[in-house]
């Protein structure tokens, strides 16, 4: 077992796009596996970075209600969204925020970065608190059809425990803001 945190045990023979849309390409490597085995790896490429706000106010969260496709399902999550290569994810996380819940804020602070499912993709998030909130009219895109709820904070933290909200991004911002709000220590 190597404990050189550098070292990639895997060899790559050969790579083929099997995939591309706008949003992701989908590659299948030929390899050699850490057990000296040839086998083959698909990779999901995300060619945006996903942005995630937690909008929080006097002790509560906005959250925000969307059919997800890809699950078959409803899902309550924090505003979320794409950000292009072009765009700097703050600007996207304001972006996104104005487009899903209307609202806009005076403050912001970077609460971390995810990647999501490295075991096949390689997407990335960048999480973000918004306080200081200013409200405003929703401009949804196309794509969506939103419900804009205002829950207790300490209830929308309950949903990502419990398994109501599933969304990875939203339960990584709420515990994560969770943690901090009580300095790191037991919820």
């Amino acid at each position: 077992m190597s404990t050189d945190e550098t070292f990639n045990p895997w060899r790559v023979l050969g790579s083929r796009a099997v995939y591309e849309n706008p949003w992701i390409s989908v590659r299948e490597d030929e390899v050699v596996r850490p057990d000296g085995n040839p086998g083959i790896y698909g990779v999901v490429h995300y060619k945006n970075v996903a942005v995630g706000v937690l909008p929080v106010e006097d002790g509560h969260v906005y959250l925000v209600g969307q059919y997800r496709y890809p699950l078959g399902r409803y899902s309550w999550e924090i505003p979320e969204g794409g950000c292009p290569a072009h765009e700097d994810p703050l600007q996207a996380a304001r972006r996104e925020l104005k487009e899903e819940t209307g609202l806009d804020a005076a403050n912001w602070e970077k609460l971390g970065e995810a990647d999501l499912s490295n075991s096949v993709a390689d997407e990335r998030a960048v999480l973000y608190l918004a306080t200081g909130l200013v409200p405003g009219e929703q401009e949804p895109d196309g794509t969506e059809v939103l419900g804009v709820r205002r829950v207790p904070l300490d209830e929308a933290i309950s949903m990502a425990l419990d398994g109501r909200m599933r969304d990875a991004i939203s339960q990584l911002a709420l515990l994560g803001y969770a943690m901090k709000r009580t300095g790191g220590s037991a919820l």
